[in-house]
């Protein structure tokens, strides 16, 4: 999976045979489970939390949820860098798209209960990446920390 990402991103076709979710799906759910292993582990929590968000943001089944995290699970264990990820979302997501997963992304860090100087160090490279303000990053921060009750 790895691999067919970063063919994409060097200009060939998204392979489509035996692959049922398209780059930027991908790319998402890489991110979040990146962010995710910021602390070292990627606990069962975070797993429910990332497969809650999966499945709400693209209308998965919960099967076809699963699949998709193995695949991130698979693309993240092959990368070392965000820029295979952040750079697709970057093209291809409108501004608010790009905003909407920062906001996954602080949903998936506070799954742990609590954020660690890592996530948020995490979130602001991501944000700066994909091109969303530090307003908009707090914004989506502030709805996200509304929306869990903290």
């Amino acid at each position: 999976m790895f691999n067919q990402l970063m063919k994409f991103l060097a200009g060939g076709a998204w392979p489509t045979e035996n692959d049922e979710f398209n780059p930027l799906e991908v790319a998402v759910a890489a991110l979040l489970v990146d962010a995710a292993r910021m602390s070292d582990r990627f606990d069962d929590a975070e797993r429910r939390v990332i497969e809650r968000i999966l499945s709400r943001s693209y209308d998965l089944s919960s099967d076809a949820t699963a699949r998709l995290l193995t695949a991130a699970e698979d693309v993240d264990a092959g990368s070392t860098q965000l820029f295979p990820f952040t750079h697709l979302i970057a093209e291809r997501m409108t501004p608010q798209q790009r905003v909407g997963v920062i906001e996954m992304l602080w949903e998936t860090v506070y799954a742990d209960g609590m954020l660690s100087p890592d996530d948020d160090a995490l979130i602001r490279q991501v944000a700066g990446l994909i091109y969303v303000s530090d307003r908009d990053r707090g914004e989506a921060h502030l709805r996200v920390m509304r929306r869990l009750g903290l």
